[in-house]
């Protein structure tokens, strides 16, 4: 008696119960009964075992399973990290400092938190054993951030040397993240990004290459203005990173004319950044820019005698423009409702003294920033206030008009191409959002030690660059727009757009092939459910592992990291 499995094309196999004999010397088959419908295809095959006469166990008799440890989402990373030559980033020789660093950076991509719960959190993935690191401590750790900080500026040397070269466009941002304690010597109280209130804050910036990558942190005190910390980084480029020629890309106000100045003066800088709001009243005042210029087109290039040797490229954006009208009115109409609090209060005698009436005044109209549209007159027992229409008026010409101030030669940077890269600065906000918000978690900063807070934001921002080149390969599988090719001929004044199949995967919510479109954190926590077993023969004791094997989406999150270059 045996177990016959006859495969079927387009269903289940058949499966028989047969008796075969030999007559004659022929082999004879005869079947006894048909059991595919009364037996799963495992339980005709444990059927077939037990009519050869084999023995059966439970796989719990043969072996058990005595851990399981995640390792999808590490070998994705490590094999990021790889390509991307990290270690050897880090240091030529192997070391327990670089082995920590390493696994410190990984960790902080796959689940960002404080030194002290990364060492005891990352144990539940294959982290610590695939970089040998399974019994660092948080003193280790500590000693490890000390030993990365000294090498900072090799480091960042090694990064500029991949990515910068001889008349490179780099790009700088400045921030801030506020600091937990009070001890900390680069802390101190300035402009708030946070909207912590009474916190003290450490101002950082990134300086980056002209597709974003971060090269190089810089970090301030709390109270450091943005002018000051640019020059600083013009020495960088020209003294550590060995660059004689470059195009520095910052915002209004991080490129002031003071720096375009001492610009002028030294070969090889050239700079791209935007006017000033001040500036820009000036030029419109003047007639050098009118609303009539964008008849038929929403960018110009002007000269003016103001900027020699510069070029002026005014862009005008009507949906900016309409932004800008509505904000207004609503401002001045939520800060003539204060003012008209306070003047019944006047009125009432509940209030008096110019001074008294100044001062709840000036705190109304300092809210919204709107004083330049009302006059306001004080007296002892009275106030009186109206619209500036020509102020509005003068103010609304401006409305949806910028113009970008550069020094780069027409035959080196068309006007068009010129706007692009001053628009492309939101690439550095944009790594500022990622590194500030729960997918590197830079703030709160806990560390007293100067020294130990440049070694945590450093590590955070190696942590971005990995993240980069991460988010970069799985473009195709995210709702991420993958089609550069469209950013290179887009409308540089107009708001940014999607393309087309980018906004077809937010629509449909479905990759081309039809499969979900899934953002870059749920592919992370999909490679998860790749683990390592360990396993034990329940006779000898031996243990083995055994990793799950891969589904389809997983190997193809996996394939596509073979794409990541340098």
């Amino acid at each position: 008696m045996h177990v016959d499995i006859v495969p079927n094309r387009s269903s289940r196999p058949t499966i028989l119960l047969r008796r075969t004999w030999r007559d004659d010397g022929r082999v004879r088959k005869a079947t006894v009964g048909n059991i595919t419908n009364d037996v799963t295809l495992e339980q005709a095959l444990l059927l077939r075992r037990v009519l050869k006469g084999e023995p059966l166990v439970a796989p719990s008799d043969v072996f058990e399973v005595t851990g399981s440890k995640l390792e999808g989402h590490v070998q994705a990373v490590l094999k990021v990290m790889k390509r991307l030559g990290m270690e050897k980033l880090l240091a030529s020789r192997p070391s327990k400092e670089r082995s920590l660093i390493t696994a410190l950076i990984a960790y902080r991509v796959l689940n960002p938190k404080s030194k002290l719960a990364t060492t005891r959190a990352w144990h539940t993935c294959t982290l610590p054993e695939e970089l040998g690191v399974e019994t660092a401590s948080e003193d280790d750790v500590y000693s490890a951030m000390d030993w990365l900080i000294g090498r900072k500026e090799r480091i960042e040397g090694k990064l500029a040397a991949r990515h910068l070269s001889e008349g490179t466009r780099v790009r700088f941002d400045l921030t801030s993240s506020y600091v937990e304690g009070e001890h900390c010597d680069l802390a101190e109280y300035g402009y708030d990004r946070d909207g912590k209130r009474g916190k003290k804050q450490i101002n950082w910036g990134l300086l980056t290459d002209d597709d974003g990558r971060p090269v190089s942190l810089s970090v301030f005190p709390g109270s450091t203005s943005d002018s000051k910390t640019l020059l600083p980084q013009v020495e960088t480029l020209q003294d550590r990173f060995g660059l004689a020629s470059f195009i520095l890309i910052g915002d209004r106000g991080m490129i002031t004319g003071k720096h375009i100045q001492q610009f002028h003066a030294t070969p090889g800088i050239d700079w791209i950044t935007a006017l000033k709001s001040q500036s820009l009243k000036k030029l419109v005042s003047d007639g050098a820019i009118q609303p009539s210029l964008f008849d038929e087109t929403n960018l110009i290039e002007i000269t003016h005698v103001d900027y020699p040797g510069e070029r002026l490229i005014a862009c005008r954006n009507p949906v900016l423009g309409r932004k800008r009208a509505y904000k207004r009115q609503e401002l001045l109409a939520a800060t003539i409702v204060e003012l008209e609090k306070i003047q019944q209060r006047v009125w009432n005698g509940r209030l008096t003294g110019r001074d008294k009436i100044g001062v709840k005044v000036g705190e109304k109209l300092g809210r919204h920033k709107m004083g330049k549209h009302l006059r306001v007159t004080i007296t002892d027992d009275d106030l009186a206030f109206e619209i500036d229409q020509d102020s509005v008026q003068q103010e609304a010409q401006m409305d949806g008009i910028y113009v970008v101030r550069t020094s780069v030669p027409r035959d080196a940077l068309t006007a068009a191409d010129a706007v692009r890269a001053y628009k492309e600065l939101s690439d550095v906000e944009r790594a500022f959002r990622t590194l500030k918000s729960v997918d590197l978690h830079v703030r709160p900063i806990h560390h007293r030690l100067s020294d130990r807070v440049k070694a945590h934001l450093f590590l955070c921002m190696l942590a971005y660059y990995v993240r980069w080149h991460l988010e970069r390969a799985w473009a195709s599988l995210t709702f991420k727009d993958d089609d550069t090719a469209h950013l290179a001929n887009r409308d540089p004044v107009a708001p940014a757009q999607r393309s087309q199949a980018a906004t077809m995967k937010a629509q449909t919510g479905t990759l081309p092939d039809g499969t979900p479109a899934r953002t870059f954190k749920t592919v992370l926590d999909d490679l998860k459910t790749i683990t390592r077993n360990t396993c034990s023969h329940a006779d000898s004791g031996v243990t083995f592992h055994m990793t799950t094997i891969p589904n389809p989406n997983q190997q193809k999150a996996l394939d596509l990291l073979n794409t990541i270059n340098l």
